[in-house]
């Protein structure tokens, strides 16, 4: 799944980096929803912007910790789809710094006279995949949480 959410996020920005000038916005839904290309050499509302290197280090210790706690959750339909949409994004994300040295993002919300940061669908592969992580171990579906715990208790 994961290989799937990285192929849809790649081919979305080549065809925006492709097709948009930097900075260039186009309106999906007037007063809503545009194309807006921008290159975002930061994380996410632009911070740390400049330190691509970091953010590669971040993403590949990311990646390491997730591979070593997934043991730790049971396995089923919400984990893995957390973990496939965790990775996708994070991955989606590190090939663009890595071959660019900045993220291609490209949706952009406007309410009013608010603009909602640029984003692309890696950071929203990765806004799943954690909220279904939180739903995870609320609900207790990793090893060792609260409700299975719960589960296998004995009362007298």
């Amino acid at each position: 799944m994961g290989l799937l959410l990285i192929l849809i996020d790649q081919i979305t920005k080549l065809a925006i980096d492709n097709s948009f000038l930097l900075n260039e916005t186009r309106p999906l839904i007037k007063n809503f929803l545009y194309l807006t290309k921008m290159y975002n050499t930061g994380a996410s509302w632009s911070m740390l912007t400049g330190l691509t290197n970091m953010l590669i280090g971040i993403s590949l210790a990311a990646f390491v910790c997730f591979v070593y706690y997934q043991d730790m959750f049971k396995i089923n339909w919400r984990n893995i789809l957390a973990f496939g949409f965790i990775y996708g994004g994070l991955f989606g994300n590190l090939i663009d710094r890595l071959q660019k040295g900045a993220v291609i993002d490209f949706i952009h919300f406007k309410f009013g006279s608010y603009d909602f940061p640029i984003f692309n669908f890696a950071d929203v592969f990765l806004v799943i995949g954690f909220i279904l992580l939180i739903i995870s171990l609320w609900k207790g579906d990793d090893k060792y949480g609260t409700k299975s715990k719960r589960r296998h208790r004995t009362y007298r």
